[in-house]
């Protein structure tokens, strides 16, 4: 059956909520998508946990690491992932979380209905497919990588599958693009007197792509007096750069190859700082974020701004959907811990990022929009962007 949210469409309470300029982005075509593509993702859940074992492993309570070794999974890739299905499971009423973070399976049913939200999806909204087929992308690999035959990395990232990504990183997906979109509007907001641009992480360009239509949209194109993106990835940053190149002659663009967890001065960036530093689901898998917001700021003018646009984690204790997907990834798993704001790996509560940036010589952090706000009426809400000041 069709998840009751699918049915009942967008939410008033939620349109009361969102800023006006948002509710465009945040239609029923958008919202239907997120819940089909959440409920794909349970299933998958669902199938993965069963293929790896964990009922038989989880019939006595135990932590994720616990249950792990029981099913013999790898101790280093796979207490993650599976603390994330495990977790999946108890909110679909399958498992049960007891206290000090245990969990115990009485029965995982088998052989959950991928295809009845493949085709409601097909119906729906066939651009969001993109999303889908990542997420059968990663499901292949969840056995190899918990079982320590092969890292994340390379099962994800292997050149026959950069195509796969490209269409999920892309304006065109929906379920992706609307990062880009919620981006590009604070951006725009945050250089109301135009200057220089730095992107971090550009991947494949969609995100950039995005701002810059967004200036040119507003008839504010002529204030970017430079615009340089960068990527860590050779492939990504070549594909990027012929994209943006091709579609943006007039903006006075610059590529480089940028490392966040590295000292920006290796990347060659211009002696002049930047007015706006901007990145797109791309902070939150920094090795070590507080270094790698002290680089920014270091880069940033005086009164410089910083836009982030992240998928959130709304609360402390709900996975969400798009982690089955990067939970694989070491870098995603394992960053360096800093009490109270970066608890654990991935993503980040709202309350994380802004007490981060206050942390980290940033002022007047803000969360657009305010999730803490909406994720009582929409616990699904994970997108935002977070815009702070140099302080």
């Amino acid at each position: 059956m069709l998840p009751a949210a699918f049915r009942a469409g967008r939410d008033e309470r939620l349109e009361r909520l969102l800023p006006a300029e948002l509710l465009p982005l945040f239609d029923d075509r958008f919202i239907g998508s997120c819940v089909l593509f959440e409920e794909y993702v349970g299933r998958l859940a669902v199938r993965i946990a069963g293929e790896l074992g964990l009922e038989p492993a989880a019939r006595e309570p135990g932590t994720a690491a616990e249950i792990a070794a029981r099913a013999g999974l790898d101790p280093a890739a796979a207490p993650v992932p599976v603390e994330w299905l495990l977790a999946t499971l108890a909110a679909r009423g399958i498992a049960a979380r007891e206290v000090g973070g245990r969990y115990r399976v009485a029965a995982i049913p088998a052989d959950p209905d991928l295809r009845e939200i493949l085709d409601a999806q097909q119906k729906h909204d066939p651009s969001s497919l993109a999303s889908y087929r990542m997420a059968d992308l990663a499901a292949g690999h969840y056995p190899a990588v918990l079982h320590g035959e092969v890292s994340g990395e390379e099962a994800l990232f292997a050149p026959d599958r950069i195509g796969a990504w490209f269409e999920y990183f892309s304006n065109d997906n929906p379920i992706y693009a609307i990062s880009n979109r919620l981006g590009a509007l604070a951006a725009e907001r945050a250089l109301p007197s135009g200057g220089e641009i730095l992107e971090l992480g550009g991947g494949l360009g969609s995100g950039a792509e995005a701002i810059l239509e967004r200036f040119a949209q507003t008839g504010r194109a002529g204030g970017i007096r430079a615009y340089r993106f960068t990527e860590i990835a050779p492939s990504f940053l070549r594909r990027g750069q012929r994209r943006l190149s091709a579609r943006f002659a007039a903006v006075p663009l610059a590529f480089s190859r940028l490392d966040m967890d590295r000292p920006f001065a290796e990347a060659g960036l211009p002696a002049e700082p930047f007015a706006l530093v901007t990145g797109i689901n791309t902070l939150h898998v920094a090795r070590d974020l507080e270094f790698t917001l002290g680089e920014i700021r270091s880069v940033l003018k005086p009164g410089g701004s910083l836009v982030l646009s992240e998928c959130i984690r709304p609360f402390a204790d709900r996975p969400v959907g798009i982690e089955f997907l990067f939970n694989l990834l070491g870098v995603f798993r394992a960053p360096r811990l800093v009490a109270p704001w970066r608890p654990r790996g991935g993503f980040l509560a709202p309350e994380n990022w802004t007490a981060a940036l206050h942390a980290c010589g940033f002022r007047d952090a803000r969360v657009y929009p305010d999730i803490a706000r909406i994720r009582d009426v929409c616990p699904a809400f994970v997108v935002a962007a977070i815009t702070a000041v140099r302080a």
